[in-house]
């Protein structure tokens, strides 16, 4: 049987803000110890992603992680425009990261150290990653 009459099309779609409600991790004793909401989750997750290598665990999908540990040891002109260009990427595959700004990155040898500024939908934060061969 085939339902008649209805219609989808004069229905009033609303789209809500879900929370970005999270557990807060303590790194250095591996434990988790509360929640996280707000600027501080996105802290987290932004740090989570950048310490994941991207396409290494199956847990999680392919737009997650970074490659940044693939440029130790290139060319540095390179290093630096793919460097820039791959924290943008990973970061804003997270829905709160509107942007990335002010990416400076120092090649120290066979490190990295990088610089720079996250804008989300709770505000803004500064960040620092050092990438080390």
């Amino acid at each position: 049987m085939i339902p008649t009459g209805g219609s989808i099309s004069n229905g009033v779609i609303e789209e809500t803000v879900q929370p970005s409600l999270t557990w807060k991790l303590d790194v250095e004793k591996q434990r988790i110890i509360g929640s996280l909401d707000g600027l501080e989750a996105v802290k987290q997750a932004a740090l989570k992603i950048l310490q994941t290598p991207r396409f290494c665990y199956l847990i999680y999908t392919a737009n997650y992680g970074s490659e940044l540990e693939t440029l130790i040891g290139m060319n540095q002109v390179f290093v630096k425009s793919e460097a820039a260009r791959m924290i943008r990427e990973a970061l804003t595959q997270d829905d709160r990261i509107t942007s990335v700004e002010n990416v400076v990155i120092t090649v120290m040898g066979d490190s990295l150290l990088i610089e720079f500024i996250v804008v989300s939908t709770y505000g803004e934060f500064e960040m620092v990653r050092e990438v080390i061969s």
